[in-house]
């Protein structure tokens, strides 16, 4: 691991610069190993600086759309499926590069270590969703790149970049913890079809989301107290800044709960647009 970059955050950068999906993840992979095994060893490698850069590389393909011009998924249909994975499979390259900005961004925010060790972690747990999800596509004959992607997720980061407490509130809390209500049903529609590894990489995904909406969460909470800010005004005024929409129900309470993320939280920001479009669509 030795031509690994000396710090965190210049680790963080070289992920980010990374185009390929699969080359993204592996040395995503390689990152978090080396991470943690400096923590084991008791001598953390340094989390250093280093300049974000304002979008991630990305392949040549997919192409990215704007959400609205996005091809409707028929998920009945063979072809819907292999479009519902593939954009899962673009959601998951979006988190990998997501956790590793937020390591790299904010260093200018003194954090405790164990604020690097859970967006490493989650990191590391999103290559693999990646490459499982990938797996599957390619399973059915299709690959990741095959279809157009939205760059719906990206603009929430770009739209945070200077505010950690909005990055939280945003992406982990909002975004991801929207994952925790659309995968079940997805689960569900793969167990229908047949189609057992589909289930199998959807359900690891969802029992590792947990953790990291739960990430979120503590560490909002944390800013919060430090600031002396009360948390759920504080989620409330962030979502409505930044958030392009409200959030769509039905939510999976069970799971928010699990996460840290209490019904008056998220309740009163859907009730505000009753008739609010799915922004959110995972």
């Amino acid at each position: 691991m030795s031509d690994l970059p000396q710090t965190l955050a210049d680790c963080a950068v070289a992920v980010l610069r990374t185009a390929d999906g699969r080359a993204k993840t592996a040395l995503s992979h390689r990152c978090a190993d080396a991470w943690f095994a400096s923590r084991a060893a008791g001598q953390p490698m340094p989390i250093g600086r280093a300049d974000a850069p304002d979008f991630p590389a990305r392949p040549e393909k997919p192409e990215l759309l704007e959400p609205r011009h996005m091809p409707r998924r028929r998920p009945g249909s063979a072809a819907g499926r292999i479009a519902l994975l593939h954009a899962v499979a673009h959601i998951e390259l979006n988190a990998v590069d997501l956790h590793w900005d937020i390591v790299a961004r904010f260093t200018d925010t003194r954090m405790p270590i164990g604020f690097y060790d859970d967006w490493v972690k989650s990191a590391a747990e999103e290559s693999r969703h990646f490459n499982l999800v990938c797996d599957v596509l390619e399973s059915l004959g299709s690959h990741y790149g095959a279809l157009p992607a939205h760059a719906f997720m990206w603009r929430a980061a770009a739209d945070t970049r200077d505010d950690l407490l909005g990055r939280l509130a945003v992406v982990p809390m909002v975004l991801e913890a929207r994952g925790l209500d659309v995968t079940p049903g997805m689960i569900a529609l793969f167990r229908k079809a047949g189609i057992a590894n589909a289930v199998a990489a959807l359900e690891t995904i969802y029992a590792e989301e947990v953790g990291h909406v739960a990430y979120g969460a503590k560490w909002f909470h944390f800013l919060c107290g430090r600031a002396d800010q009360d948390p759920k005004d504080a989620f409330h005024a962030l979502v409505r800044r930044y958030f392009r929409g409200a959030l769509k129900p039905p939510f999976n309470e069970e799971k928010r709960a699990e996460a840290g993320i209490p019904p008056d939280f998220y309740w009163p920001l859907a009730e505000e647009h009753p008739a609010n479009t799915d922004r959110l669509s995972r």
